[in-house]
């Protein structure tokens, strides 16, 4: 059983940063930032598989998604936050990666409750 809690969300000034947190019980392979708003679906931000890292095209050179596997814990730095970025965060985790695609919700087992970040002036 993989546990995954998030925290960090916040409510910020549109420009502003957060860093977000997901607190990972083991040894994941593959692991990934998701987001979500109500109505819409599951959309993903970054992930970190095999130790690569992939970014969705409307968070590149905002957001930066990192690992610290001595703490285990997965990292997002969110920069230059938008009032489109309010959404919902979620942490994923897949324990072995066999293939499949970084931002396809079905290719994680494990997902965290979520961290909210509300972007506004």
């Amino acid at each position: 059983q993989v546990n995954l809690v998030e925290s960090g969300g916040d409510s910020v000034q549109p420009g502003g940063s957060l860093r977000l947190s997901c607190e990972v019980s083991g040894y994941i392979s593959g692991m990934a930032w998701f987001r979500q708003t109500p109505g819409k679906e599951r959309e993903a931000i970054a992930s970190i598989v095999t130790g690569k890292t992939y970014y969705v095209d409307s968070v590149k050179g905002r957001f930066t998604i990192s690992r610290d596997l001595d703490k285990n814990i997965l990292y997002l730095q969110l920069n230059r936050l938008q009032p489109e970025d309010t959404a919902m965060y979620y942490c994923a985790a897949k324990v072995f990666w066999s293939g499949g695609s970084w931002s396809s919700p079905s290719s994680y087992d494990y997902w965290g409750r979520g961290t909210q970040v509300t972007v506004s002036s």
